[in-house]
């Protein structure tokens, strides 16, 4: 189970700086929301967790999503909120394996992907890496 509150280096921004959430909310249909603990109620920052599972016996899913929402305002206008998103959902088949080993391997390549650049084993949590660099700017 999580902390009431993600303070010991769970959640960084792209500068590296560590930054705080509390629980928010508990919902029945197994999500927690998180909000960051210096957000101001007009721009919300939250984290999110939430399970889904479907099916029985050799065939029971379960779908994870980890979710951050972030509300900032234009730099166009500067006045205008808009909202940045961003997810990481694993779909896994329970019902049908025995350990968490190969759902971690997925884990491990998305991370890994997103947070590196190839070339070293440096973990970059500046948003430069290559999978990040790929979802910033929409590239194949």
């Amino acid at each position: 189970m999580l902390a009431n509150t993600l303070n010991t280096n769970e959640v960084k921004n792209s500068a590296g700086v560590e930054q705080e959430f509390s629980r928010l909310s508990s919902g029945p249909g197994r999500e927690t929301v998180f909000k960051l603990i210096t957000e101001t109620p007009y721009l919300q920052h939250r984290l999110s967790v939430k399970h889904q599972e479907a099916g029985t016996g050799m065939n029971l899913r379960r779908r994870s999503v980890v979710r951050v929402d972030k509300d900032v305002i234009s730099l166009v206008d500067n006045v205008t909120k808009a909202r940045v998103s961003g997810y990481l959902v694993l779909d896994s088949p329970v019902g049908a394996l025995t350990t968490n080993a190969e759902p971690t391997n997925v884990i491990a390549n998305l991370l890994s992907f997103c947070a590196s650049l190839g070339a070293t084993t440096t973990i970059l949590y500046d948003g430069t890496g290559n999978g990040a660099m790929t979802l910033l700017n929409g590239d194949l």
